[in-house]
């Protein structure tokens, strides 16, 4: 997996340089996921399987048919399932739908998700959800501080102002509709995220592309915010894992893989097609090891009578 700090680099500590490339993560993982599956592992000997587990990582294919708490562990990981978009339920079964359904309201500023929408468009705000989650929800929070007149981070104290000079809630209502359409100030807004990134432990987009953005218009609305961040360019290439949207349909290698996705399921002539693949699906879902993230190239046949039988080219 690719890091800006090199080991060789001297200047780096041994403890940040780990911490940074979450070596010890995947080693961690790599040795509890041996330990669970001892026996299916240790006939291939122990130097092959580590070689394997970090070849997979290396070329994103780790993250197959893995739990989502696994998927969000890291920003490689992250990126690497950003690579495999479409196949959300297939790669991790238990991924959350409000991951999708928050890049459906950025793509349609918070309006009914039952409409047609640009499926680059999506694509980029699912990978803006995705990848910058946990500052997104932080940014999500200032926003409706701000949009209720509430300073950020401080607690309100109420005040003692009588009943009667309260505004009717009629008044007040569409005082607060008009507030979410036109969002919050751009400048105090700013001066929260500046303040955020100073602190936020986790990633966030650049800071420039989120000036850019905020010095553009006066106020700005959370969904509005989140769409530009989503079609900004140098956040895609931040991120590393999608092409640019010109040439966002046009991956060939992407192609391959899904081909070898698809070649891992083979239906016999005898059977029904299309219930026996969703079979498949739900059987490799199902009974998905570690293994059969590192080995790829693992083909399942489905037989006419029910049964599934496994193949591995390389225990032949």
């Amino acid at each position: 997996w690719t890091t800006k700090m090199s080991r060789f680099n001297s200047t780096v500590p041994v403890e940040e340089y780990l911490a940074d490339s979450n070596v010890m993560f995947y080693l961690c993982d790599a040795v509890t996921q041996l330990l669970e599956h001892k026996e299916e592992y240790t006939q291939f000997g122990m130097i092959r399987y580590f070689a394997e587990y970090f070849s997979s990582v290396k070329n994103s294919n780790h993250i197959l048919f893995r739990e989502y708490s696994y998927v969000k562990a890291t920003s490689h990981n992250r990126t690497s399932f950003i690579r495999y978009r479409s196949l959300l339920q297939l790669l991790c079964p238990d991924f959350p739908m409000e991951v999708v359904q928050c890049a459906a309201r950025t793509v349609l500023m918070d309006d009914a998700l039952d409409c047609l929408m640009s499926f680059s468009d999506f694509l980029f705000a699912f990978q803006l959800q995705l990848y910058y989650q946990e500052f997104l929800e932080s940014i999500l929070e200032i926003y409706q501080d701000l949009l209720a007149g509430k300073s950020p981070n401080t607690v309100i104290v109420p005040t003692s102002t009588p009943i009667e000079q309260l505004p009717p809630v009629a008044a007040e209502e569409n005082d607060k509709e008009e507030q979410q359409q036109d969002g919050v100030e751009t400048s105090t807004l700013a001066q929260c995220i500046e303040a955020l990134c100073d602190r936020f432990k986790h990633n966030y987009p650049p800071r420039s592309c989120m000036r850019d953005i905020l010095k553009q218009n006066d106020k700005v609305s959370y969904y509005s915010f989140l769409m530009s961040l989503a079609k900004h360019e140098t956040v895609n290439q931040t991120i590393g894992a999608l092409p640019s949207k010109a040439e966002l349909l046009i991956d060939p290698e992407m192609d391959q893989e899904l081909d070898k996705l698809i070649a891992q399921i083979s239906v016999s002539p005898g059977s029904n097609s299309s219930s026996s693949a969703v079979g498949a699906l739900k059987e490799a879902q199902r009974k998905a090891s570690p293994r059969r993230n590192i080995h790829h190239k693992r083909r399942m046949e489905v037989e006419s009578d029910g049964s599934t039988e496994e193949t591995d080219s390389s225990e032949n």
